[in-house]
């Protein structure tokens, strides 16, 4: 670790390099390791994100802030370092990297976070599992997830497993579309559930494969200057069974409406009491998707880095 991009900015040496020299690099947020997912699973997921990523011919750079400093390709000691509970982690949004900076909190980088330091630094493609939403009472709350805002004012190519289901997803759709993010399915043209490849909502847009991906994006951005979506939905023969998803699904919202609570603390409940319900099989289901999400968006940021010289 020894690029500094700023003063409290620390390139991984191998992200710098990728960086001089045009590869590709897939940005990876770190609330899943840290918030998202139980141990050991969270270092297991962590280093085999990291694998797909270079299987598609790209640099990982998994971000989080870490004895004052934003790190861009944190090691796995590093991660176990942050996940640890005694270090008691602060989930990080966009709005979040300043403070926790200037108060010396460390903290895993949300979708949104992940997307403000990525860009900062000159990354143009991340990945992650799901990206949050439009939450499902936003019509009383007016809770809605600012990784849609950071998609709209961010250029970035984001894979995701679609939002996940325990958010409205309608609305979500509805909110990309009035902020002018592009969305489009991967080999699909239904927009992916999280832990089901279909959500229930229509795709205007399907991409067939990586290069049609990454001409897409690079077309995208002499038009717009807001981020690109592309839904890559989880293999079928891996999703959660709808009935357990459905009974899942409810038995979460309960258990959170039970609980009262709001904001960013809704969906770690949520996503625990999915896996409490499914006997872990969600986490399993959460596991694979993210890997898959990790592989595909190597492949594009290795094929976009080949064709915006």
């Amino acid at each position: 670790m020894s690029n500094s991009f700023d003063s409290q900015i620390v390139l991984h040496e191998e992200v710098a390099t990728a960086l001089r020299e045009g590869r590709g690099i897939v940005a990876l947020e770190t609330t899943i390791v840290v918030q998202g997912l139980p141990a050991p699973v969270n270092l297991e997921v962590a280093r085999q994100c990291e694998d797909a990523v270079r299987a598609g011919g790209s640099v990982p750079a998994t971000i989080g802030i870490l004895d004052g400093n934003v790190i861009v390709g944190l090691t796995i000691d590093q991660l176990d370092k942050l996940a640890s509970p005694s270090r008691n982690a602060a989930k990080l949004s966009a709005r979040d990297l300043g403070l926790a900076l200037a108060t010396g909190i460390d903290g895993a980088t949300t979708v949104a976070g992940t997307i403000a330091v990525a860009s900062r630094v000159g990354i143009d493609v991340m990945a992650t599992g799901g990206l949050g939403g439009v939450h499902r009472d936003a019509g009383r709350s007016y809770d809605e997830s600012a990784d849609l805002t950071a998609m709209s004012r961010t250029s970035m190519l984001v894979v995701a497993s679609g939002v996940k289901s325990i958010l409205d997803i309608g609305a979500t759709l509805e909110r990309l579309d009035t902020l002018g993010v592009a969305v489009a399915g991967f080999q699909t043209n239904k927009f992916p559930g999280f832990y089901r490849r279909d959500s229930g909502f229509e795709l205007d847009w399907s991409l067939e494969n990586v290069a049609q991906a990454a001409l897409a994006f690079l077309e995208h951005r002499r038009f717009s200057a807001t981020g690109f979506l592309v839904a890559n939905p989880v293999a079928e023969d891996l999703q959660l069974d709808s009935q357990v998803h459905d009974d899942g699904l409810e038995s979460a919202l309960a258990k959170a409406n039970l609980l009262g609570v709001t904001g960013k603390d809704v969906t770690p409940v949520l996503l625990a009491e999915f896996a409490s319900f499914s006997a872990g099989r969600s986490v399993q289901v959460n596991k694979d998707l993210v890997v898959s999400n990790a592989r595909v968006a190597g492949e594009i940021a290795t094929e976009f880095a080949r064709i915006k010289l």
